[in-house]
């Protein structure tokens, strides 16, 4: 693959650095107050459309024939909002005795509050050819549960920021994400047949609200001079999170196949993925909502920066590992 056609497969990792560049280079524009005016732009508007967005593309039409695999949806969700989070509070408590970052470390406690993403464990899962409709399934139902119980995750781990009451959190909340979420899903009522042969660049116009949110966060960092990221942390912070994602992928895939679980190898590459990964497209805006006025906020956002690439270079290089042994499991079960 030439160096033109691997950029544009891989736009939003490019634009992600571009933008944290331009974020640098000229801070003033996106700081509150400044041109962009993101006090309005981003924490109204921009999350508002990401949302609304990801109402309207999401297909929950075609949950209802993954409805019933009840045991292995319970053990998806469990897996990745309350399993996740308390496996890395622990590990953080051994891991803030060490010289890293404590900000970053924080910001690994967040990643691990993440819903799952609403396209690339569903993307792997199909890639393997593993259990589709559940992957499918998990992460739509996962990013719904993810609005009431991220926010509460995130307040249980790491408190909220003291210029913003409880109250108003969930009230913004429900306004910028519920809010057009449900409206999102109305209008796919109305328009499903356009969509579906129109088939709009749903995840491209999340990806390009996105990098403006990313941009402004980093705006306000960078216009404070008192924040310094270290490297050796964030090289750190890297490697931890490459771990947790093999440690964990490892661990679902035991119990998954372990003797008496009764779930498929189909369902097993549906667990692995949807369990691991966490969604930047929601968890970025939510950061944004429940940590407005954190002078950190840009710090706390990094793992989960590093963690969005991380588990699709990671799934992706594993996609053929993965397929060959489902394959095979098939066989053997077939014959």
């Amino acid at each position: 693959m030439g160096l033109v056609a691997r950029i544009r497969k891989e736009w939003f990792i490019v634009g992600i650095v571009l933008v944290i560049l331009s974020a640098k280079l000229q801070p003033s524009i996106g700081v509150k107050g400044g041109p962009l005016k993101p006090e309005v732009t981003v924490a109204y508007i921009a999350v508002s459309l990401i949302f609304f967005n990801s109402g309207l593309s999401l297909k929950t039409e075609e949950l209802t024939s993954a409805l019933l695999h009840v045991r292995l949806h319970l053990f998806v969700q469990s897996f990745t909002l309350i399993f996740f989070p308390l496996a890395v509070w622990l590990l953080l408590k051994v891991l803030s005795l060490t010289a890293i970052d404590q900000w970053l470390l924080r910001g690994l406690q967040t990643v691990s509050c993440m819903p799952p993403p609403v396209s690339s464990a569903v993307i792997l899962t199909k890639a393997v050819g593993g259990n589709e409709a559940a992957a499918i399934f998990n992460s739509a139902f996962g990013s719904f549960l993810g609005i009431v119980v991220t926010p509460l995750l995130l307040l249980l781990f790491l408190g909220s920021s003291s210029s913003v009451p409880f109250s108003s959190i969930f009230s913004q909340l429900f306004m910028t994400v519920v809010v057009p979420l449900i409206l999102g899903q109305v209008c796919r009522g109305f328009l499903r047949e356009f969509l579906e042969r129109q088939k709009p660049p749903f995840g491209a116009i999340s990806s390009a609200v996105l990098l403006m949110i990313i941009y402004t966060t980093f705006c306000e960092t960078f216009s404070n001079p008192s924040i310094e990221l270290d490297p050796t942390s964030l090289l750190l912070v890297g490697l931890i999170i490459f771990s947790i994602q093999i440690s964990f992928m490892l661990l679902t895939f035991a119990f998954s196949t372990r003797p008496g679980s009764r779930f498929s190898p189909a369902d097993t590459v549906a667990i692995m993925f949807c369990s691991t990964h966490k969604s930047l497209t929601l968890g970025i805006p939510m950061l944004k909502i429940v940590f407005e006025g954190y002078e950190h906020l840009s710090l706390i956002s990094v793992p989960l920066l590093i963690y969005h690439p991380a588990q699709i270079l990671l799934g992706s290089v594993l996609v053929p590992t993965i397929r060959s042994w489902m394959t095979s499991r098939q066989k053997i079960a077939a014959s």
